[in-house]
């Protein structure tokens, strides 16, 4: 079976020859570049080179000696513009560590130790303090509005053609010389985009204060989206087997919004966007939430979603038995693997061995599950520990799995 074939049985909710393992199939299943480093040494690694593809939160391209050691099944089709060296430049990195960065990202040093990122009029819209590993936002677009014209008139980001351009034959050159399954994403944000577009507070109170605000700017998403979408699907619609789109939507006590109101405000939209989706490129949706949205699953299901990522177990209501037991046979979980708050960071490889084990007989019988840690690796985890995890997913992987009892 491919690598390819075994993602979508799995997807199908159907059982695969072996559990199917991502490792940078997108922006929330990898690793940090500092984890990373240390990961390609741990592994006697001494070639390639450490791509920062994304610079906010300093993530690491996984590169194919990795993703072979590891029997990953998933590639991330949306890479860094280019592969050509001339369009990355040298970075040191949080450790002190050497990577690469694209020859854009040009922050600024702050004087303090840190670093400073200036958007295109030269104003600052992220910081990385001294010490730290990522670069926070201390600017958004429409902080400032003064009325609900100013909402109108925002302009959503456009694909450009090049870029489209570039999506296209990196697409068909991974369909037809590769057999991984190809993650393709989409930019498809309501919430998210803005909390990132007026303030994560700021949207937060729009929706339960100015809900005609709210309303206006997720309205104005969602046109833009519907624009994007055609041009997007005749891009990499024929290669990609998943559209992966992103919508945080929880934190670990529960669902930022009333599930009241995500239904009133939020919910519609999705069902039209998704349906687009669904109508357009025939493909099943992957959506990221990080946090405890167990009262919401219901409705993104409604809405279209077929696989849920990145399931965080460690967040109220998200039991990762409960969640089998009553949205298994609905929905693909992508991810709850291992525990990376925890078990991942500061367990024995032992520990991660059994922890592993465990979660893939809960999640794993009658398919609808890819094996994936809980959001990225982050910088402090061992390259150890990265190890057994990926090695016990592939051990103890194989069907057919003793599953666990699901009863409450």
């Amino acid at each position: 079976m491919t690598s390819r074939e075994r993602v979508m049985t799995a997807v199908r909710h159907q059982e695969p020859d072996r559990v199917p393992i991502d490792f940078g199939g997108m922006g929330s299943t990898t690793i940090m570049a500092v984890a990373y480093n240390r990961l390609k040494k741990h592994l006697g690694m001494t070639g390639g080179e450490t791509r920062v593809y994304d610079t906010y939160q300093q993530l690491a391209e996984v590169e194919p000696e990795i993703l072979d050691r590891f029997h990953v099944d998933v590639i991330r089709l949306t890479h860094t513009l280019g592969e050509h060296p001339e369009q990355w430049k040298d970075w040191t990195l949080a450790d002190g560590s050497a990577g690469k960065v694209p020859v854009d990202f040009n922050p600024v040093p702050d004087g303090k130790g840190g670093w400073v990122w200036l958007d295109e009029l030269g104003q600052p819209f992220r910081v990385m303090h001294k010490g730290a590993h990522y670069f926070d936002i201390i600017r958004y677009p429409l902080q400032d509005a003064q009325s609900i014209s100013d909402i109108l008139a925002y302009q959503p980001p456009r694909l450009t053609d090049e870029y489209l351009g570039y999506l296209n034959e990196r697409a068909k050159w991974l369909h037809d010389n590769t057999e991984w399954a190809i993650m393709a994403s989409f930019e498809g944000k309501f919430t998210e985009a803005g909390q990132n577009i007026r303030g994560f507070d700021t949207f937060l109170m729009d929706m339960a204060a100015r809900p005609d605000w709210a309303e206006a700017l997720m309205d104005r998403l969602l046109e833009s989206h519907l624009e994007e979408l055609p041009r997007f699907a005749k891009a990499v619609g024929e290669y990609v087997q998943i559209v992966q789109l992103g919508d945080d939507l929880g934190t670990q006590q529960g669902p930022l919004i009333s599930p009241a109101m995500h239904e009133r405000m939020v919910l519609p939209k999705r069902k039209v966007l998704y349906g687009a989706i669904k109508e357009q490129m025939g493909l099943p949706i992957f959506l990221h939430s990080c946090g405890g949205i167990y009262e919401l699953i219901p409705q993104l299901i409604e809405a279209g979603v077929d696989i849920l990522n990145p399931v965080q177990t460690t967040a109220r209501g998200m039991d990762p038995a409960r969640l089998k037991r009553e949205f298994g046979d609905k929905i693909t979980f992508w991810g709850g693997g291992i525990d990376t708050q925890t078990v991942l960071a500061f367990g024995t490889p032992e520990r991660i061995r059994e922890h592993v084990r465990e979660r893939i007989r809960i999640l794993a019988p009658g398919g609808g599950f890819v094996f994936n840690h809980i959001h990225n690796v982050q910088a402090n985890v061992p390259p150890e520990n990265v190890v057994a995890m990926f090695d016990a997913a592939y051990e103890f992987g194989r069907y057919p799995i003793e599953g666990v009892a699901l009863t409450p």
